[in-house]
């Protein structure tokens, strides 16, 4: 009841400027931020009891313990106070676009003398050209190959420059210029780079006119070879044509943006056409949030440009955003041109928006299916396991070292049978000198829940990859921090071939055999899976550490080279085989270094090496 009272005081002492309201719970957790023209205007609209309000309201009304406001001078400081303050706290009832690797994109830095493209998956600030996001990792790779087939760009590292001492088979199969070790005109290379951009962007006609003159031009000059070359390129820049799907007569650049929403989740649909052709749809789904339609869609755009700053001309939305010139005027900002939102009646753009609108309807029947599904797995798992609630979390844990060295453990966990990475965790065993993987279990289960309430969430079901030996540690663990109460404990272990097990084994605590799963191999599958994903990220964890601890070892036999220089090293040329192949002026260059001690740097290396 004072809670309550405290907001109302606030909601009535709020100003009626611009602003950014933050809505935090009883532990002073940010949930919600929002942006707002009056801020007094935009709060007192949560608590009306009518349509989407009234959602908000009974949210906030069990979930809301204080109010933040910051007053700004103009909406538009509003706007991008509130996408700053978003990506810092990342609260819970926001449209956050996660940090999704599923969408690759194409890299080139064209401050490079001879740049090439590469696949990324994180869009840097680094001033280079990004193209995408591609709908999936094959689109972009056959994108990839279909530039390399078409343009003679190099397909090698810049390292290899150091290297490479004659061509390699790309330039003799005519698919490259071969500039790491041939004498290749900068300008010459400049414009197959050129022509590759106009692909990507769309601009495959007027590249294919431009390529028709060049072929023209050399027929007339009796240069048939070239001709020849030139049509073979045509030809198959018309082909990919032909694979492409026209939407509009116009040709202009455009995306389009539509919005599905369900009581269990949403999905945000973005459509990409450039040169007129169809040239990717993609998908974004987002669990449970407070924001309207229209406060849902413009917030999505404008972390989807933060991500992807390539900005077409127009965007066409399937509803009216309230705030479509604010959104527009900072797009604006990023493109350094004019933005057009638009919501289109009629015509092709009409269409357009209703081919989005179906997609993301159609994506978010499956959505909901696939949720639907797997509750229905996590119930049946319940049943056989004989549990008292849903196991919704899973936590699995496992081992990795090779004969007591370097040993290493992870933690994977699993939420609504979906495996949620940011909550991973890897550890080092500290504690145990000797190989015994049950002490390294004891250990790491101990590290994992022995603080307090600084371990919750506990999991609903805990899984221990080792059988029997490792499911007693993990009672053993439990009973003496007093959680055997807080959830349920299954062990996994390997089939033994041997025996002629035909399946891997669960065991249950007060169960001498393991149990039999029958006609529900889904479920068995199922934990296998999150069992091979533990296995998978200790395994990646200690290889890692493995390879940093014998890097940094052969580092340490060289003289002159203490920490310092040593993290330089590392940080500079990221392995041994680059710094061999480095230039005694490169790593001279480096902060601390000068050019004796990059020759004997050199030396000590090359010794190592048996060289």
């Amino acid at each position: 009841m004072q809670t309550q009272t405290t907001i109302q005081d606030k909601l009535a002492r709020a100003s009626q400027e611009p602003g950014v309201y933050l809505m935090k719970d009883a532990t002073g957790k940010i949930i919600y931020i929002g942006k707002a023209r009056n801020i007094k205007k935009r709060l007192a609209s949560y608590f009306k009891n009518s349509g989407q309000s009234s959602v908000k309201a009974g949210i906030l009304a069990t979930k809301i313990s204080d109010i933040e406001t910051i007053i700004t001078r103009t909406e538009k400081e509003a706007l991008i106070l509130e996408s700053n303050l978003i990506k810092r706290h990342r609260p819970r009832y926001n449209v956050v676009l996660k940090d999704d690797k599923r969408y690759p994109s194409l890299r080139i830095d064209l401050k490079d003398k001879y740049p090439n493209f590469s696949i990324v998956r994180k869009i840097g600030k680094d001033n280079a050209l990004y193209f995408g996001p591609f709908a999936s990792a094959q689109a972009v790779r056959e994108t990839l190959r279909t530039i390399n087939k078409t343009f003679k760009l190099r397909k090698c590292k810049a390292m290899d420059f150091k290297t490479r001492t004659r061509p390699c088979l790309h330039c003799q199969m005519d698919g490259c210029l071969a500039p790491c070790c041939l004498d290749v005109d900068p300008d010459v290379y400049a414009e197959q780079v050129n022509e590759a951009i106009m692909f990507l962007k769309g601009r495959t006609p007027d590249l294919i006119r431009k390529i028709k003159n060049q072929m023209e031009s050399c027929a007339q000059q009796q240069k048939f070879e070239r001709a020849a070359r030139l049509r073979d390129k045509i030809f198959f820049l018309e082909r990919t044509i032909e694979k492409q799907i026209a939407v509009t007569t116009d040709f202009n650049d455009r995306d389009v943006f539509a919005l599905a929403r369900s009581a269990e989740c949403s999905v945000a649909t973005v459509m990409s056409v450039r040169g007129g052709f169809l040239s990717g749809t993609r998908h974004y789904s987002f669990a449970e949030t407070i924001s309207t339609t229209e406060e849902m869609m413009a917030a999505f755009i404008r972390q989807y440009y933060e991500r992807h700053p390539s900005v077409p001309d127009e965007l066409l939305v399937s509803i009216d955003l309230e705030d479509a010139d604010l959104t527009a005027e900072w797009l604006g900002h990023f493109k350094k041109k004019k933005v057009k939102i638009l919501q289109p009646q009629r015509g092709e753009k009409a269409q357009l928006v209703a081919m989005a609108i179906h997609n993301a309807e159609n994506e978010l029947k499956s959505l909901v299916a696939s949720r639907s599904a797997e509750i229905d797995l996590l119930s049946r798992l319940r049943n056989k396991l004989k549990m008292e609630r849903l196991p919704e979390r899973i936590e699995c844990f496992d081992n990795s070292n090779i004969s007591g060295t370097q040993a290493v453990a992870a933690m994977v966990v699993f939420e609504n049978a979906r495996a949620k990475k940011s909550f991973y965790r890897k550890y080092r065993i500290k504690t145990v000198t000797e190989h015994d993987d049950y002490a390294y279990m004891q250990e790491v289960l101990k590290r994992r829940y022995n603080k307090g309430e600084a371990s919750k969430p506990y999991p609903d079901l805990l899984m221990v990859d080792g059988g029997k030996g490792q499911l007693n540690i993990a009672l053993a663990v439990t009973r003496e921090l007093k959680l055997t109460e807080e959830f349920e404990i299954i062990g996994i272990a390997k089939k033994d071939e041997t025996k002629g097990e035909t399946r891997d084994k669960i065991f249950k605590a007060g169960r001498a055999n393991p149990l039999n799963f029958g006609k529900d191999e889904d479920l068995l599958l199922f934990l296998q899976r999150i069992r091979d994903e533990a296995h998978r990220f200790a395994i990646s964890f200690h290889r890692k550490r493995r390879k940093k601890i014998s890097l940094q070892s052969l580092l340490d036999t060289i003289p002159g080279v203490g920490h310092k220089r040593k993290a330089a090293l590392l940080r500079h040329f990221k392995s041994v085989k680059n710094i061999r192949a480095a230039d005694p002026a490169e790593i001279g260059a480096l902060p601390g270094f000068n050019h004796s001690v990059a020759e004997s740097i050199l030396k000590a290396l090359g010794t190592s090496n048996g060289t």
